[in-house]
């Protein structure tokens, strides 16, 4: 799909932007993580069966594949799937998707900004949350931000076999993260709650950020369970052994979080030390453990 040249938004484009800066998004998302959370029998069956329509999901190929299988709706909406529904791309030499989905963005980090749709860019820095040690690390490296629609599967893997390094949970705010606001809402990723996972892998460090957004109830990982709720105020950064029995080690394709509602991942490699495939392209559908890139070596 080629890619679209920024455009001025119309005047019914520039209400739906302006109401994303006035609506109430932390009250509109604990009240979606409340109802996501309650087993309300036929409602909740009827809530997720008119989701299931309107975006089209595919149910056949989860473990549970009928609406009234689900007590909650935040139990279907992270569903898991069939066993090898998502083949594993297994070349040793070949990073797979994390996440089903689609191409936002992908390609170069120049000195430190990302490209978050046409006409906007964002900061590294400001991403990791200030960690300048760990920006410079991913200082002219490489990047790809998968967008997670409704309809989607909304658990993330792991891309390689890694090692947890260190979480960086960042408070912020919830805008919505489809590609229309992303296109018109300036240091969108930047700005939105997050989760930063920093990884060891045998071509050196690499990034796995989960991006929250409205109804974005919680985000979780493997290794800690749910993030938020509740929410802190303050950016909370964790620690974590690389070695010994404490240690957090994942494989290729192995699950390590998923969201509760939404969102965006983000990918971050060093410099020259992956190459994309060539058919990932801006807009292009991705299904997680299909091919990546290539490990260069």
């Amino acid at each position: 799909m080629p890619l679209k040249s920024y455009t001025s938004p119309t005047y019914i484009q520039r209400l739906k932007i302006a109401f994303q800066y006035i609506m109430p998004q932390f009250g509109l998302t604990q009240v979606a993580g409340w109802f996501a959370e309650k087993e309300l029998g036929a409602v909740t069956h009827f809530v997720i069966k008119m989701f299931a329509k309107k975006y089209q999901v595919n149910l056949d190929e989860a473990e549970k594949t009928s609406p009234d299988d689900y007590a909650t709706f935040n139990e279907f909406f992270i569903r898991p799937l069939k066993e090898h529904a998502r083949p594993i791309n297994q070349d040793s030499q070949a990073l797979c998707l994390p996440a089903d989905g689609r191409v936002s963005e992908l390609g170069q980090i120049k000195v430190n900004q990302l490209l978050q749709a046409k006409g906007h860019q964002f900061n590294l820095e400001t991403l990791l949350a200030n960690d300048l040690e760990l920006a410079e690390k991913f200082k002219d490296g490489q990047f790809i931000t998968t967008y997670l629609s409704p309809r989607d599967y909304h658990r993330v893997h792991m891309p390689c076999d890694a090692t947890l390094k260190k979480m960086i949970y960042v408070p912020g705010e919830l805008f919505s993260v489809n590609p229309f606001l992303a296109e018109h809402v300036p240091n969108l990723f930047a700005r939105n709650e997050r989760v930063i996972c920093e990884f060891e892998t045998e071509f050196g460090p690499m990034v796995q950020i989960l991006v929250g957004a409205t109804i974005t109830a919680s985000m979780s990982t493997v290794w800690a369970g749910v993030i938020n709720p509740p929410r802190a105020k303050d950016v909370l950064v964790y620690h974590y052994l690389t070695e010994g029995e404490s240690a957090v080690h994942l494989k290729k394709g192995q699950e390590m979080g998923a969201f509760r509602l939404g969102s965006t991942v983000i990918n971050l490699f060093p410099k020259d030390t992956v190459t994309f495939e060539d058919y990932l392209k801006t807009g292009e559908p991705l299904k997680m453990g299909e091919r990546l890139a290539k490990i260069n070596k």
